[in-house]
């Protein structure tokens, strides 16, 4: 085996709710053997599963490798971890428990082997959140699952198309709670994690971040509603004496429409759909969803289920086969900026900023 074989990052793949588009999204992305040139995949499902789906597409490209475990894993070719054995349901296009309780299945081996380190980055294929509720998995998501999973308290749901990166400060919550879930404490660490991972997941020496408004208009100078002036502003002017380059706030509508969004490393949005609508519209065959904050990387694409559309073989594999990307540009990423700042040149006025 090659060294440059052994040095392709491993990417652990889950299956997802498999009565979704996952398993579509993941045959079509792997049916292009050039993506082995970038990662070795390691999907966590079913081989039964995902011949169900290959015949439902129609696609004969597809071929995977069957390993009972990560160590039996072969480079230049798609592996396959059986997750279980038995005969299972599978209703294309419909929620089911069936489906809810074996895609945790997947996602729970695929993160044990995370957590062990022998796979070196996960991609998750969309699930249903509510049909993948359990004793075992009571939470919004993925991002909660796994910020729980690597025990870590600061992080957070970031969308990425390009340049445009959108975090959500209160993610998954009811739209009535917003309000009573922001605070200046808040926004001071979102904003700090947000400038950590700027730097070290993407490169940015010199992140600028835009902040936006809860209300409409930006509160219009207290006018529709206070939390501009008593929490957002407070925050804002606090991050920046510690010479993090932050703006605002500025109101969510104009700040898209105008473009303004292009003048910044990432944008910080107060709710969910403040950030996502607008992300979405711009970028949504080609966004991905990064959880910044776990010591470990994962991404998924930045779309759900889809069941409408599944099965038909219409699903778009563009957002899943960026996460992928991604997740090899910010292992690649994460480790030059650890071995840089693990021994920096020493600073001297001629060679330092000016």
């Amino acid at each position: 085996m090659s060294s440059e074989h052994e040095h392709k990052p491993r990417i652990g793949i889950t299956m997802g709710d498999f009565n979704g588009v996952g398993p579509e999204i993941i045959i079509k992305a792997f049916a292009d053997s050039r993506m082995l040139q970038v990662c070795t995949p390691v999907i966590y499902g079913s081989s039964k599963v995902i011949s169900f789906h290959r015949k439902a597409i129609n696609n004969q490209e597809f071929n995977y490798n069957t390993v009972r475990n990560v160590k039996e894993v072969i480079h230049r070719k798609v592996n396959l971890i059986n997750c279980w054995e038995e005969e299972v349901k599978i209703d294309i296009g419909k929620p089911s428990a069936i489906a809810g309780q074996y895609a945790f299945k997947s996602l729970e081996a695929a993160t044990n082997d995370l957590q062990q380190g022998l796979i070196d980055a996960l991609v998750t294929a969309p699930i249903d959140k509510s049909t993948i509720q359990s004793e075992q998995f009571s939470f919004p998501g993925h991002t909660e699952y796994l910020a729980a999973k690597f025990n870590v308290s600061k992080y957070a749901m970031m969308l990425v198309a390009d340049s445009l990166r959108v975090v959500v400060l209160t993610g998954h919550i009811p739209v009535n709670q917003v309000a009573s879930q922001i605070s200046t404490e808040k926004i001071v660490s979102a904003i700090g994690l947000l400038n950590d991972t700027l730097k070290r997941d993407f490169g940015i020496r010199k992140p600028k971040i835009a902040v936006l408004g809860l209300n409409p208009h930006a509160g219009d100078g207290g006018v529709i509603g206070k939390e501009e002036e008593t929490i957002l502003i407070p925050a804002i002017k606090q991050v920046n004496e510690k010479n993090v380059f932050v703006y605002g706030p500025y109101a969510a509508d104009g700040f898209f429409a105008t473009g303004n969004y292009r003048k910044f490393d990432a944008v910080l949005a107060m709710y969910h759909d403040q950030g996502l609508v607008p992300f979405k519209t711009i970028a949504f065959n080609s966004g991905v969803n990064f959880t910044a904050g776990l010591p470990v990387v994962r991404c998924s694409p930045d779309h759900g289920t889809a069941y409408d559309i599944a099965g038909k073989g219409i699903a778009s594999e563009d957002s899943f086969r960026e996460a992928i990307y991604m997740a090899c540009d910010i292992l690649q990423r994460r480790l030059v900026y650890d071995e840089v700042n693990e021994k920096p040149l020493p600073f001297s006025k001629m060679s330092g900023d000016r």
